[in-house]
């Protein structure tokens, strides 16, 4: 097929996809935070011209490092605070991944940042539930989104959203995530809430290997047994020069751990360098399971289209690949088995197909 610019933008835009990787606070339209700084009084933004405030977003997270990277959210949670504020923004969320094409999501938050205004966290998770159906049904289904709660590396809640988790999981949460800064706060500071979540046999995942290296990786899956890594492009602290796998590497490739893979965010946060230098291609080529994701629409000013695209750009990617992606991405995903091979088979597989056949 040829990848001229073009054509490669139009057969993106129709491929089907799936993120795993997603923050709901990270992927506001920058409209609707105006609107909603206006309804709730805050007044911090640096500026209220939604284009103009897009662009801040992109720029200040465009700092190398992970803390600074983190600041921007101090502005789309003040906005988050209300049971309509956040129905809305899941609502529109769900909106947004569909026209891009996406067609299984696992959208994450961390209800203990939204309860400024006096929610409790059951009504926080219940107002992101009751968005992300309103969503789907706007869609016409076209998408299906699940929910993953998410604990912060730098408080004390981290059990408390673990059995928050467990309490939800047949309402539309499909799982657990920690994340944050991840320099001095290791995963295992936190290892009561996997050992919950474990016991009650809830699917969870962890960020690590973004700002800390292999060893952040080793302690997520070995002491606290992810069954994903957020990020995770570090392992190649662990892979040497002629490719050789040590043998954290090797388990996670063999035991096919997936890797949540950012490229854009990894490029803000000082994670890589630059696409064409991005471990994805060397990870992919030597076996491990690669997912392709967003992390942060708005902070990254970045799409899953807009991600394929420079995986284009950078490797010479085709639909084949993508596809590849995209299977590994529902294979890894917190869901029954099968509502996954429903989605793989009925949806991914076909849409695919089509695109090969020039459809």
């Amino acid at each position: 097929m040829d990848l001229s610019d073009n054509l490669a933008a139009d057969w993106i835009r129709r491929a089907p996809k799936a993120v795993l990787h997603d923050h709901l606070d990270g992927g506001l339209r920058p409209a609707t935070i105006i609107e909603l700084a206006r309804d709730c009084g805050y007044t911090g933004l640096p500026t209220e011209d939604p284009a103009a405030l897009g662009t801040w977003f992109r720029d200040a997270a465009d700092s190398g490092s992970l803390e600074r990277y983190l600041e921007t959210f101090a502005h789309t949670c003040a906005v988050m605070q209300t049971r309509d504020a956040l129905y809305r923004v899941a609502a529109e969320c769900a909106e947004d991944l569909a026209a891009d094409g996406v067609v299984y999501a696992e959208v994450r938050y961390a209800p203990e940042q939204h309860q400024a205004a006096g929610l409790s966290l059951d009504e926080v998770v219940d107002a992101v539930n009751e968005g992300l159906r309103e969503g789907e049904r706007r869609t016409g289904g076209r998408i299906t989104v699940r929910a993953l709660l998410t604990g912060m590396r730098h408080t004390d809640r981290s059990l408390e959203i673990a059995e928050l988790t467990v309490a939800h999981r047949d309402r539309g949460v499909a799982g657990f995530d920690i994340a944050g800064g991840e320099i001095g706060n290791p995963p295992a500071r936190h290892l009561p809430a996997f050992q919950h979540l474990k016991r009650h046999n809830c699917h969870f995942t962890i960020h690590a290997g973004e700002a800390v290296g292999a060893e952040s990786v080793h302690e997520a899956v070995q002491v606290c047994g992810a069954e994903r890594i957020g990020h995770g492009v570090r392992i190649t602290d662990d892979i040497a020069e002629d490719g050789t796998l040590g043998h954290l590497a090797a388990y996670v490739r063999d035991n096919r751990i997936a890797l949540e893979v950012c490229p854009t965010s990894n490029l803000q946060t000082g994670a890589a360098k630059d696409y064409a230098s991005h471990p994805i291609d060397e990870l992919r080529r030597l076996g491990f399971r690669i997912t392709l994701n967003t992390d942060n629409r708005l902070v990254s000013g970045t799409t899953m289209s807009a991600e394929f695209q420079h995986m284009v750009d950078a490797f010479g990617y085709g639909p084949e690949v993508f596809e590849e992606f995209t299977v590994a991405a529902v294979e890894a995903a917190f869901l029954p088995l099968p509502e996954r091979q429903r989605i793989i088979e009925e949806i991914v597989r076909p849409g695919y197909a089509a695109l090969r056949s020039g459809r």
